[in-house]
C-alpha cells in the first residue's frame, strides 16, 4: 500500500471545513494531514487544529504591505517544510499569484459556494438570489492562476427556497461543503479526478 498523500490545508478563519477533512483523514484515508496554515494569529481554526493534533502554522500577510510575491515566498515555507502533496485551501481569503499557484498546479485544491462558473468571487449567496436562481451549491475545483476558476471536481446543488436569506441559503450549503470536500479529496489523493456530484 502507497505511503498516505501529505495534505497542508490554507484557512483564514474559523476553519469549519477544515475540521470537515481532517477528520475525514483517518483509517483507510489515501491521505493525512501535515499542516493547517494561516494567514491569521488570530484565526480561529488553528486552536481546532492544534487540538487535533496537526502542526499549524501562521505567516501574516499584513506586514507585506501588498507585495504579495514576498509574502507567499514566506507562505510557500512552511508548506514545503511539511512536506505537502496537496494543498487545500478552506476559507483561505488571500488570492494567490500564479507563481504560487504554479508550484503546486495539479496539486491544489479550493472549494467556493457557489455553482461554478456561476459566482466566481465574494458575496456569492446574495447574488444567485438576485439573480432569482433556482438552485445553489458549492464546487470543488483545481486551482489555476485565474480566480475561482480551474477544472471541476464536485458539486452539490440545492434548491433555493422562497423564503432564502443569503445566510440561510450560506448556512445550507456550507452543510454540503463539509460533505463534498473530503469526498473529493479522499478521491483526488487516489489519483481519481471523476467529478463527485451531491444533491
Amino acid at each position: 500500500m502507497n505511503s498516505p498523500k501529505r495534505v497542508a490545508i490554507l484557512i483564514s478563519g474559523g476553519g469549519s471545513n477544515m475540521v470537515s477533512l481532517v477528520e475525514s483523514m483517518t483509517g483507510d484515508h489515501p491521505a493525512r494531514p501535515c499542516l493547517v496554515l494561516s494567514n491569521d494569529a488570530n484565526a480561529g481554526g488553528l486552536k481546532k487544529a492544534a487540538a487535533a493534533g496537526v502542526p499549524t502554522a501562521v505567516v501574516d500577510h499584513r506586514p507585506f504591505k501588498g507585495d504579495r510575491a514576498a509574502f507567499e515566498a514566506e507562505l510557500v515555507k512552511p508548506i514545503l517544510d511539511a512536506g505537502a502533496d496537496i494543498v487545500c485551501l478552506a476559507g483561505f481569503m488571500r488570492v494567490l499569484t500564479g507563481g504560487f499557484v504554479s508550484q503546486f498546479q495539479g496539486r491544489m485544491l479550493n472549494i467556493h459556494p457557489s455553482l461554478l462558473p456561476k459566482y466566481k468571487g465574494l458575496n456569492t449567496h446574495a447574488r444567485a438570489l438576485e439573480a432569482g436562481d433556482a438552485e445553489h451549491g458549492c464546487t470543488v475545483h483545481e486551482v489555476t492562476p485565474a480566480l475561482d476558476d480551474g477544472p471541476i471536481l464536485g458539486q452539490a446543488r440545492i434548491p433555493v427556497l422562497a423564503d432564502d436569506t443569503p445566510d440561510t441559503l450560506a448556512a445550507r450549503v456550507l452543510g454540503y461543503e463539509h460533505r463534498l470536500y473530503p469526498a473529493v479529496l479522499r478521491r483526488f489523493a487516489m489519483g481519481d479526478k471523476t467529478p463527485v456530484l451531491l444533491g
